[in-house]
């Protein structure tokens, strides 16, 4: 009996052991895309992460915040991509940049721009809609000073009103510093909507109603495809004038316009090691501005949910993208739609 007991001993150890479950296999940590206020940016990233995940088999998610916020985010690799960059802007970009912390991929929306708008009637009118041209020689910035009464500000009536950017956009800051350069503070209210969404539907609403608006805005956006628009001329573009007009400290911008702006996919430092497949992916992304335009206007028509457009672009749109990535990714992406 006492050489029964330690076999016993054995059996039951060893039957406990095949018992055991296998330790599960060590979960795949998500890459974090950042999660763009724009509707260009918001739909940009969904096709990115659709193609991301149904192609690559990568999980990932999105993390808020603002411009400058995901930015820092990015360099210090909290978050791994934004999906809609314009690179080269922002002195933190270009300072992240300078230290490899950052990279811009490619080229994706070519004809991309920015600047200071208002509608076509403002300038020529509109007969169809009863509208007459309460600015007629408005051509440029410089004009705006003795326009301001065509934008009154409705809380305070002896100043016009510019449409800024959210706060926390980079290019919030830049038109606060262009007011300056351009010395219209006195003549409007620097005046900034609560969200990309809410800068949209101010435009929008003044829009329909026929009545005048001066707003920065810029391209691609549903915006500039659904409405007649007229962008007002700057001095021309100098890259020593950017930077007063980059840096909200400078106490004497000067006017210049905006930098012809390169829209690139962001990217941390440890991502464009660790995801080769991915860069090669994102190096080769191309978005025809007119049909993103064209995309995001019915996008903001129907009130869609930018990964609901995202799919159905990716199911429209093959001759877009598919040669964006290996025939075999394409396959599983088209396959999963």
């Amino acid at each position: 009996m006492r050489s029964f007991k330690p076999l016993l001993g054995s059996l039951l150890l060893a039957a406990s052991l095949s018992a055991t479950p296998a330790p599960a296999a060590e979960k795949v940590a998500p890459i974090h895309f950042g999660d763009i206020a724009w509707e260009s940016g918001s739909l940009i990233t969904e096709i990115l992460r659709l193609i991301v995940e149904k192609g690559y088999g990568y999980p990932t998610d999105t993390l808020p915040g603002s411009t400058v916020s995901l930015e820092a985010a990015l360099a210090k690799d909290d978050i791994q991509v934004i999906g809609e960059e314009w690179a080269g802007r922002s002195p933190a970009w270009i300072k992240a940049q300078a230290e490899g912390k950052v990279f811009g991929l490619g080229d994706t929306v070519k004809g991309a721009t920015e600047g200071w708008w208002v509608p076509e009637y403002v300038i020529k009118g509109d007969p169809e809609r009863g509208i007459k041209a309460l600015a007629p020689e408005l051509k440029s910035v410089a004009d705006l000073a003795r326009y301001k009464d065509v934008f009154q500000d409705p809380e305070d009536p002896t100043r016009g009103r510019f449409l800024n950017s959210p706060t926390g956009w980079t290019s919030e800051i830049v038109n606060s510093q262009k007011l300056k350069a351009y010395a219209l503070t006195e003549s409007f209210v620097n005046f900034r909507t609560g969200s990309g969404a809410a800068l949209d539907a101010e435009v929008s609403s003044s829009i329909r109603r026929g009545k005048p608006v001066l707003f920065y805005y810029w391209s691609p956006t549903p915006l500039l495809g659904r409405f007649k628009l007229v962008k007002l001329d700057e001095p021309a573009f100098d890259a020593e004038a950017w930077k007063t007009l980059a840096d909200a400290n400078n106490p004497h911008p000067k006017g210049t316009r905006s930098m012809p702006a390169n829209l690139a996919i962001g990217v941390s430092a440890p991502f464009k090691a660790h995801y080769p497949d991915l860069v090669a992916f994102f190096e080769n992304v191309a978005l025809p501005i007119d049909l993103l335009n064209q995309t995001l206007g019915q996008m903001s028509e129907k009130h869609q949910k930018p990964r609901e457009v995202a799919q159905a672009f990716l199911r429209e749109q093959p001759q877009v993208w598919q040669g964006w990535v290996p025939a075999q990714v394409a396959t599983k992406v088209s396959s999963s739609l």
